[in-house]
């Protein structure tokens, strides 16, 4: 179900499971549980948690029907609604934040930073990014191995479409197995030059500037972030020669 409206859903807050959920009820109207599970291919453990959360967040509703729930998909403008209350929230949340900084810089002063760091799930991945990519100027370099692989394709090319504008604006260039051809993303993500190889490579790896990210996407998505410039010139200079001795 990767598609133009998933991308849009997963960029205003809804979990990957959300998104297919809500599409999936735009489709088949007022429905029980069963074609729901069978329609967005959730599984039918977590169907209730993620539809319980649609709910509270106003974008889906239900009704009793013979004893039986039927839930249905809110009209689009709730979408709306919930962002507008999302945003208030944020706004007030920031308030808070920029209230405890001075505290919070006071704790860190004089403290060496960690040398690595670890991110488990998409919410953490993604925060893992915002950190590799933080301060980098437009002249950096981001490099990058990727290993494509079917189990995953799916909710790395959504992944990696929602926090496209963390890089686009830099000078990107990754070496990736032939299989990221078949890529949605790779597809759409015209800033990116790849070349792509039909030999081993050692992994899910981004080198940007003084960072090394280790990635495994399966069985949940892992990010090791190391911030260390011996590590990342032994990367660069791996890449590199990879990169000169591989054609398009």
């Amino acid at each position: 179900m990767a598609n133009k409206e998933m991308f849009e859903l997963l960029k205003i807050g809804l979990t990957e499971g959300e998104a297919k959920v809500y599409l999936s009820l735009s489709e088949l109207g007022s429905s029980t549980v069963g074609p729901i599970v069978k329609e967005s291919r959730v599984a039918y453990s977590n169907i209730y948690d993620i539809l319980n959360r649609l709910i509270k967040k106003g974008v889906v509703s239900f009704l009793i029907k013979n004893k039986t729930k039927h839930f249905q998909a809110a009209p689009p403008t709730n979408l709306v609604k919930y962002l507008e209350k999302k945003e208030s929230e944020i706004s007030k949340q920031k308030a808070a934040l920029e209230k405890a900084l001075p505290s919070l810089e006071e704790l860190q002063q004089g403290k060496e930073s960690q040398e690595a760091e670890v991110f488990i799930g998409l919410k953490g991945l993604r925060s893992a990014y915002e950190k590799l990519y933080k301060n980098i100027p437009a002249s950096e370099e981001a490099l990058f191995f990727y290993l494509h692989k079917e189990e995953y394709a799916e909710t790395s090319d959504i992944f990696y479409n929602s926090i496209s504008e963390l890089a686009k604006n830099l000078n990107n260039r990754g070496i990736a197995n032939k299989q990221y051809k078949k890529s949605l993303f790779a597809q759409k993500a015209k800033y990116l030059n790849v070349k792509f190889v039909d030999f081993p490579i050692p992994g899910n790896i981004d080198i940007v500037k003084d960072k090394v990210m280790i990635i495994t996407w399966s069985p949940t998505p892992t990010a090791i972030l190391i911030h260390s410039k011996t590590v990342a010139d032994n990367f660069k200079d791996y890449f590199n020669e990879v990169w000169q001795t591989t054609t398009k």
